[in-house]
């Protein structure tokens, strides 16, 4: 039986991870990114947006109203299945982005990385440069300490708050939500929603940072099934680096790409740069690891010190394992690639032809089974319906209604001759329909309510519902 000790040596503690700060191409692009993300996340609860009917925020999702607004688009509850087809082409996009270029969405999109970005930035304005924080992590506790760590958290709460109150925003009014959020008027479920947010964005990209990606993603288990040697990858090149006796860091007889060629070492001059500004803390020049998010801070930070040096950029790349292996240029479009091409153009086309022959209203018709059937005093077996109609259109609605398949039949809707709906309107009326009794006919037979709308233009379409009547048999 293990011993306390040896069960605990199972389990390797935390290393705090402090990335150093780099400068290059991809930290450029990253910001940029990282820039237009919030810019977009934080600014669009904002904006309005001119319509005949509905609220003037561009984006809102209106549960009370059961309508999501997305600008000219308003999606109902029938068309949930949208967001089937949403998650559906971010999905292929997904495999079809990790063909090509790997982890490029866990570097330069995922949340995770977004938001441990900004967190980072604010721990190295507050606390100072990568020494300086390890420095500072392992003073003992005093007030300077206590300053600069109180304030990075405070900072951290401060933005985890915004994170949590902006997503709030989307769900009403955004001025409003935002008075009545600080004078204590807001709903219940505003207060818990960004309390809840504001609390796992701070855990998420303050505290765990990198074992998110590491532990708790699943992408980084399932990407290796995702790629193949033609995949480009962020990569340190052995060849060049180590040489015949390995790396080696610089020295006075080191100097000079001809000196380290002579003495058998490569170029890598081990200085580290490019494991201290790695996010998930790994040396890139161990292989491809799983915690790599294809950043590719390394490569800037590499690229940095070969300018420095005079040297040939590239010592860590993209490349590909053919590239590395056979010397020929990885093939981007290849089968794999193309398949997944091929379906995500199909699924987005599909999804925008739906979306733009949207129905401009759409009924329901349910019956009423208890009773089925009730036999009138004139000998006409009457079935009752429950009528939903749903106006999408911003602008009124007039239809009256007909039954197909049944010879015969009177259609019964009480006070309503026809009816009226204003924009956006949803309206449930209770449905008759009478119809001789049919001797030696089936119990029930398979009819159509049929909407007719009160449109001379022909712009709006009919529509018809099945439904079944239902009778004696013989």
């Amino acid at each position: 039986m293990a011993t306390e000790q040896e069960t605990q040596s199972l389990y390797e503690a935390r290393k705090s991870i402090f990335p150093r700060s780099v400068k290059g191409r991809f930290r450029k692009l990253k910001w940029a990114i990282l820039g237009l993300a919030y810019g977009v996340y934080f600014l669009l609860p904002w904006l309005r947006w001119d319509r005949l009917n509905g609220p003037d925020q561009a984006v809102l999702f209106d549960l009370e109203g059961r309508r999501f607004y997305l600008f000219n688009l308003v999606v109902h509850p029938q068309d949930i299945f949208w967001l089937a087809g949403l998650l559906v082409i971010a999905a292929l996009l997904l495999f079809f982005v990790t063909g090509i270029a790997g982890r490029v969405f866990c570097g330069y999109f995922c949340f995770q990385t977004l938001w441990t970005d900004v967190f980072v930035a604010i721990e190295r304005l507050v606390q100072g440069e990568r020494p300086a924080r390890i420095r500072l992590s392992k003073a003992p506790w005093n007030r300077e300490k206590l300053w600069k760590i109180g304030l990075t958290h405070l900072l951290w709460l401060l933005v985890s708050f915004a994170t949590g109150l902006t997503f709030v925003l989307y769900w009403g009014d955004a001025p409003t939500l935002v008075r009545e959020f600080f004078t204590g008027q807001a709903p219940f479920a505003a207060y818990a929603t960004a309390l809840f947010l504001t609390a796992t964005t701070y855990v998420m990209a303050g505290v765990a940072r990198e074992q998110v990606c590491t532990y708790m993603c699943p992408y980084s288990r399932f990407q290796a099934v995702m790629f193949d040697k033609e995949t480009l990858i962020v990569s340190y090149d052995e060849a060049r680096g180590e040489g015949e006796k390995g790396r080696s860091r610089m020295g006075r007889d080191l100097k000079s790409r001809e000196q380290r060629a002579a003495a058998g070492v490569g170029d890598c001059i081990d200085c580290g740069y490019c494991v201290q500004v790695c996010p998930t803390g790994i040396d890139i020049r161990n292989g491809l690891q799983v915690q790599c998010i294809s950043c590719a801070l390394c490569i800037d930070a590499c690229d940095t010190i070969m300018d420095s040096l005079g040297w040939d950029r590239g010592l860590i790349g993209y490349t590909s394992e053919v590239e590395q292996q056979e010397g020929r240029r990885p093939r981007l479009l290849r089968p794999k690639v193309l398949g997944y091409m091929a379906v995500l153009v199909v699924a987005v086309g599909l999804l925008v032809w739906s979306v733009r022959n949207q129905a401009p209203y759409d009924i329901a018709v349910s019956q009423v089974r208890q009773p089925l059937f009730v036999r009138l005093s004139d000998g006409r077996i009457q079935n009752r319906y429950e009528l939903k109609v749903n106006n999408k259109m911003n602008r009124p609605l007039d239809l009256h209604f007909a039954v197909e398949g049944l010879p015969g039949a009177e259609l019964d809707m009480g006070a309503f001759s026809h009816l009226h709906l204003a924009p956006e309107q949803r309206q449930r009326v209770m449905m008759r329909i009478k119809a001789p009794a049919g001797h030696g006919a089936r119990a029930s037979r398979p009819i159509r309510i049929r909407a007719i709308p009160d449109d001379a233009s022909g712009a709006v379409p009919s529509l018809a519902h099945p439904a079944v009547f239902y009778q004696p048999g013989a």
